[in-house]
């Protein structure tokens, strides 16, 4: 009989120990045994705690086994403590350690309570696995690792460089954008500018080799359809005699101004319908002069300026000096009491020495280089000339020259103050009228300084006034030129000296530009005893309404 005490019988427990619960949780007793304190191993545990109480961690101490068969160790769990007596119980737990102890016997399987963790673990599914077993062979599982999310204190930083760099490349972008929304932009702009230039340049007949719609409309303006208005200066050289004529003309549909030089030997036709030289008849008192050269020109002139040297002298006065760029030196008349003027550019001229260049013509030199000189002088003066009318009529007053009554002070101050603000902008020109030996228009002056500078046409005759007629001579015959004259004259028509032809010709030719003036045409033809045959539509060589170029075949009466 085994004598061997039960370490699980509650009789011998009054005669035992109690020295711990096995790992069903059932008390064992016996001797406790005295043993050296062993190392003790602690457990945090975590719960529900007291306001102001810390959790103190559940112990373990190894315990004695009661029955050595079983080879296994038993350990207690000491009940948790609170306060000042949990310190304690902490310091003395921290000196024990743990002792081995030997496990009672297991009880059968079938009697066996079934522990915590092993109902734990049959409430706990296992975790999921990959068919086919893709975890065999590896010495892990999923399970074996913990994803813990730990605050980087870096990580806003990182957050707003990248929204930073983000937003500067969006702006960056933004800025390509709108780059090269301005250039295609400012292509557009100069493509329009380019294409409405040169519709501009193109209707208005300035490209080479095209003619644009407006290039027609340009030329008849040229030929008489722009607005003028001019006046004729005589200016009289009252010390040494002479006299120099020209035309003011201000072209009010361009806004520009010019000088047109009439020469002394400009062949006009006088009021007893004698030609003679525009000198000579200025010099004779200038009666009837104005009508004469609206006869040749085909102009219509507003008034006579009579300018005499000294009132020119006070003129130049008046304004304060003018400058001239002179082409010759001026040398100093003691007798004449005129200063010297010297050459050069930009030259500072006091009336009398304006006077001195206007007037002079070296010996052997053309009337057109003394003409050219004048032009010089008026077009300085007009520069310095008021641009306001009421002061330019001042500045006329003070001459102290009695005008023309056709051309007051106030009129002749508002014309000189519009040329004058043409001449201070550069829109001016100065042009010399050439003539013939004969003293009548050459074909290139009728063309480009009467027609497009002073728009003379046949259509610009003063109304009421008789039909103009021009003649050309191409007979050979002086008597036979007289004759025709004569008869046109008698005629009632206003004779315009064509002068002479270059070559003969064997057949007489009247000439018309306007249809209206295709009946004209014929009547003088009659006039002269010629065939309504030599009547044609052509343009004219002399600025008339009618022109006759007298052949051969024409017989006085």
């Amino acid at each position: 009989m085994n004598d061997r005490q039960d370490p699980y019988d509650p009789y011998a427990a009054h005669e035992q120990q109690l020295i711990g619960y096995d790992a069903y949780g059932r008390p064992v007793y016996g001797q406790a045994p005295a043993q050296p304190a062993a190392p003790r191993y602690e457990q945090q545990g975590y719960g529900y705690q007291d306001y102001g109480q810390s959790q103190q961690p559940q112990q373990y101490y190894p315990q004695q086994p009661a029955a050595q068969e079983y080879g296994q160790q038993e350990y207690t769990q000491a009940p948790p403590s609170y306060g000042y007596d949990a310190q304690q119980t902490q310091h003395q737990a921290q000196a024990q350690q743990w002792i081995p102890q030997q496990a009672a016997p297991e009880p059968p399987a079938a009697e066996r309570p079934e522990a915590p963790a092993e109902r734990l673990a049959a409430q706990v599914p296992e975790p999921r696995r990959p068919e086919g077993g893709s975890e065999a062979g590896r010495d892990y599982r999923t399970e074996m690792f913990a994803f813990i999310d730990q605050p980087d204190e870096d990580s806003e930083d990182v957050i707003d460089w990248l929204k930073f760099t983000e937003s500067r490349t969006e702006r960056r972008e933004e800025a390509r954008r709108r780059g090269r929304n301005r250039v295609v932009a400012l292509i557009v702009v100069l493509a329009v500018f380019v294409v409405a230039g040169a519709g501009y340049l193109w209707y208005a007949g300035k490209l080479p080799f095209l003619d644009g719609p407006g290039t027609k409309t340009a030329t008849a303006a040229d030929a008489g359809a722009q607005k003028r208005d001019m006046i004729v200066v005589h200016l009289h050289n009252t010390k040494k005699g002479g006299t120099s004529s020209a035309l003011l003309v201000d072209n009010v549909t361009t806004k520009q101004g010019a000088t047109v030089l009439l020469p002394n030997s400009l062949a006009v036709t006088g009021q007893d319908g004698t030609a003679k030289a525009l000198g000579k008849a200025v010099e004779e008192g200038g009666l009837g002069t104005r009508e004469a050269l609206d006869a040749v020109l085909g102009t219509r002139i507003g008034g006579t300026w009579r300018l005499d040297t000294p009132f020119l002298e006070n003129l130049v006065e008046l304004v304060g000096g003018i400058e001239v760029d002179t082409d010759s030196a001026v040398p100093a008349d003691d007798a004449a009491k005129t200063p010297a003027v010297a050459q050069g550019q930009k030259q500072s001229l006091s009336g009398p020495m304006a006077v001195a260049y206007a007037t002079y013509r070296a010996q052997g030199e053309p009337e057109a280089k003394q003409l050219e000189r004048t032009g010089k002088v008026l077009h300085a003066v007009l520069r310095k000339v008021p641009s306001d009318p009421k002061a330019a009529a001042v500045t006329v007053e003070s001459i102290g020259q009695i005008l023309d009554p056709a051309l007051d002070a106030q009129t002749l101050g508002a014309m000189l103050s519009k040329l004058g603000a043409h001449a201070k902008v550069g829109a001016y020109r100065t042009d010399v009228i050439a003539v013939k030996p004969d003293g009548t228009l050459t074909d290139e002056a009728n063309k480009k300084v009467v027609k497009e500078v002073l728009g003379g046409s046949a259509d610009v005759a003063q109304p009421g006034a008789t039909p103009r007629v021009g003649l050309k001579d191409a007979t050979g015959d002086e008597k036979t030129q007289v004759a025709a004259k004569a008869a046109l004259m008698n005629g009632g028509y206003t004779f315009v000296d064509g002068g002479k032809a270059d070559k003969t010709a064997a057949a007489s030719q009247i000439t018309y530009q306007d249809d209206a003036q295709r009946d004209r045409a014929i009547e003088v033809a009659k006039t002269l005893g010629l065939p309504e045959t030599v009547v044609k539509k052509a343009e004219n060589v002399v600025n008339a309404e009618v022109v006759v170029l007298l052949g051969k075949d024409y017989k006085p009466s």
